[in-house]
């Protein structure tokens, strides 16, 4: 189940469209909490330093359909550093002496 989900659709010019992406940019560009202008309402957002994104462009039956994707976790995860030795990937050594 979804904590939060926004949905928006309707007919905008291009200008319109420019300006929300423009704003979603600046807002990249910024990251840490932002502030998005959605319908009458503002969705404030952390934005972390690495995302994950995915952009579809399928086109057929008279129409081109363009999606932006952008995901990241909604908490931030902080991973200890590991010690060579703790690697499990990595042959353990062992010395003789």
């Amino acid at each position: 189940m979804k904590d939060l989900k926004f949905e928006q659709e309707g007919s905008l010019s291009r200008l319109e469209v420019a300006d929300q992406l423009t704003a979603l940019a600046e807002a990249l560009r910024r990251g840490g909490k932002a502030q998005l202008e959605l319908g009458s309402g503002k969705l404030t957002l952390r934005i972390p330093d690495e995302l994950t994104s995915e952009i579809e462009v399928e086109v057929g039956d008279g129409h081109v359909e363009l999606e932006i994707e952008l995901k990241w976790p909604t908490a931030q995860t902080a991973t200890a550093p590991q010690h060579p030795a703790d690697d499990p990937k990595k042959p353990s050594r062992s010395h003789k002496g």
